[in-house]
């Protein structure tokens, strides 16, 4: 008897290492699958509340606990949890009382980092309203659609875009829009100004009743991504949403003694959601900055005692390419959460910056799947993991390239890839797994569906994503399909630049792609333009054209017209200094300001 006792025990003891043995990422697998999980369960619980518990409900409940605790820091200036909420209560105050907004009703914001951007936010919530996070580089034609296709009632703007405001102020005004600076005085006849009316108002809670209508399916934010036919698309995040965006800073373990270094843009999803909403639910601290230095990176993380950051895989590669110092580890830096990491950078950051744990992450803004590297598998972006796959159906099905679209057998059904070949993703549309689609583009979120894909009836979202499971599990990211490329960490709509750049009065026809440069991330813009008969090329005025109308990581960097390619350089369209040093390496010759390079075809 006694002996049979032994040897179970000894069964037990050796029971891990068989399995780790037989299955060696089976333990994070579960561990894994367990967090999600929990993520999953608190949503849904959060949900059949009544009022629903909202984003907003767990940064008051750590006003009250903590409220002292350093919330924001912004170059020299300290906000307390405490403070941030009393300025969102009066910027709520304002919006009601002066602007005469109510629950349901959309406002835009169209500024940059800084913490204005997250009391607005949070003042919005109070009142039960939805906020248009507005990308602050787009201008004219793509900037009104942007405002427009949200429904929004009043356009809150920085000052320092008052040219950008200017520029579509008369539409605005056709459309009886209220414009708001986000500032005490306005220069511009036709906008008021915000701050001076939030000054004035009561630093009080507000009334629940003011948001008491909001549930989890209500849009809460409007954040842009690029349009396959020419504009930005604004997809719809609901509250439930928000929560789920939370999930990856609470499955990679941030804590409340985290300081947290955003310098992405907050009008985009990776900042907003996993950034400053992970930052609230764990009860952390954000260092906010207005825009990625990285000459100024590490003495930030050593200012304000940065224990975790966010990144694209450009921010990181930049980090790597600034000049070596003594002190290049002395940081506190623990965690980095972002995506588009090459395997050969992700190396050289840890092995000169220190083992700072790497959480690389697949996920889009509106999309109904997302992964994690919980292994940290160099260069991966997750690992299918069977448990999560019980739940959540997803997979990879055979694409053509060239016909820009799925590949149906003699059924008309779809058809998956073997492990080692690239697929599409697409992901079951559920009740688990939604997709809310996009406002104002009924057209566009039908396009993003797809049905009958392995039996009648069925419905997946359509990720545009091309992706690849190795033999071990792991998930890779590979290319983006249909008409957008990424650059700089921001996806480019091709149609949109082509319909900017065919508003040049000697271009006949332009075709927008982008291309890939050796050393970099994404693809870069080229335009390949005919030329109307009869009419001489233009540099300069092409050049101030797509500037004014452009953002940067959307301008074209090479031209190519009929028989000659013409190289544009960063010194003509205004770039960073990374793509300099790209381009030389591509034609091997020195660049001016504008260079012609004939080539024969």
């Amino acid at each position: 008897m006694l002996s049979a006792i032994y040897t179970v025990l000894a069964g037990l003891l050796f029971l891990p290492l068989l399995v780790n043995l037989c299955c060696p990422y089976f333990f994070q697998d579960v561990g894994y699958f367990l967090k999600v999980a929990a993520v999953g369960r608190r949503a849904r619980s959060y949900g059949q509340r009544r009022p629903a518990r909202t984003i907003l409900r767990a940064f008051l409940e750590k006003a009250r606990q903590t409220p002292h605790k350093p919330f924001l820091l912004f170059r020299d200036e300290t906000l307390t949890y405490a403070q941030v909420d009393q300025r969102s209560n009066q910027v709520a105050r304002a919006l009601h009382d002066h602007l005469g907004l109510r629950q349901g009703d959309c406002v835009a914001l169209f500024m940059g980092n800084e913490p204005a951007y997250v009391w607005l936010w949070l003042g919005l919530v109070k009142l039960g309203c939805a906020m248009a996070c507005l990308n602050y580089n787009i201008r004219a034609k793509s900037l009104l659609h942007c405002f427009q296709c949200c429904g929004a009632k009043v356009l809150l703007a920085s000052p320092d875009l008052q040219a950008a405001v200017e520029e579509i102020l008369p539409s605005l005004k056709k459309d009886d829009v209220s414009i708001y600076y986000v500032s005490r005085t306005s220069n511009t006849d036709g906008v008021d100004s915000f701050l001076d009316k939030v000054d004035e108002v009561s630093a009080e809670p507000t009334p629940e009743s003011w948001r008491s209508e909001v549930t989890f399916s209500t849009p809460a934010l409007y954040i842009y991504t690029s349009g396959t036919t020419g504009l930005p698309k604004a997809a719809m995040i609901t509250h439930q949403r928000i929560w789920y965006g939370t999930g990856l800073t609470f499955v990679s373990g941030l804590k409340a003694d985290d300081v947290i270094y955003i310098t992405l843009p907050l009008y985009h999803s990776a900042a907003l959601l996993i950034g400053l909403h992970g930052c609230i639910v764990a009860g952390a601290t954000l260092a906010l900055r207005t825009k990625f230095s990285a000459s100024q990176f590490w003495d930030d993380c050593r200012k304000y005692n940065v224990t975790v950051i966010q990144y694209i895989g450009e921010l990181l590669r930049y980090l790597c390419n600034t000049p070596q110092k003594p002190n290049d580890r002395d940081h506190k830096v623990r965690l980095a959460l972002g995506n588009g990491l090459r395997g050969d950078v992700w190396r050289q950051f840890v092995k000169r910056f220190g083992d700072i744990c790497i959480y690389e992450f697949y996920a889009a803004t509106e999309g109904n799947i997302g992964f994690m590297n919980y292994t940290r598998k160099v260069g991966a972006v997750g690992r299918v993991n069977y448990l999560q796959k019980k739940i959540i159906t997803y997979d990879l099905i055979k694409y053509d390239v060239e016909k820009d679209e799925p590949v149906r057998d003699e059924n008309g059904y779809c058809v998956r890839v073997p492990k080692g070949e690239v697929g599409l993703l697409v992901c079951k549309i559920t009740q688990l797994t939604p997709f809310s689609g996009y406002a104002g583009a009924k057209a566009q979120t039908e396009k993003k569906k797809l049905r009958d894909v392995f039996k009648k009836g069925d419905l997946y979202f359509n990720s545009g994503d091309l992706l690849m499971v190795d033999r071990e599990n792991f998930i890779y990211f590979h290319d983006r399909v249909g008409d957008t490329f990424r650059w700089k960490g921001e996806n480019v709509a091709t149609t949109e630049v082509a319909d900017i750049v065919g508003l040049v009065d000697f271009v006949q026809e332009v075709n927008v792609y982008g291309v890939h440069v050796p050393d970099h991330e994404g693809r870069i813009g080229m335009a390949s333009i005919k030329m109307k008969e009869n009419h001489e090329f233009d540099g300069k005025k092409l050049f101030q054209h797509i500037a004014d109308y452009l953002p940067s990581y959307a301008r074209p960097r090479f031209l190519r017209i009929q028989s000659r390619d013409i190289l544009v350089v960063p010194e003509a369209l205004p770039s960073s200094k990374h793509h300099a040093s790209a381009q030389k390496s591509v034609h091997r010759t020195p660049l001016r300001s504008l260079e012609l390079l004939n080539t024969a075809k």
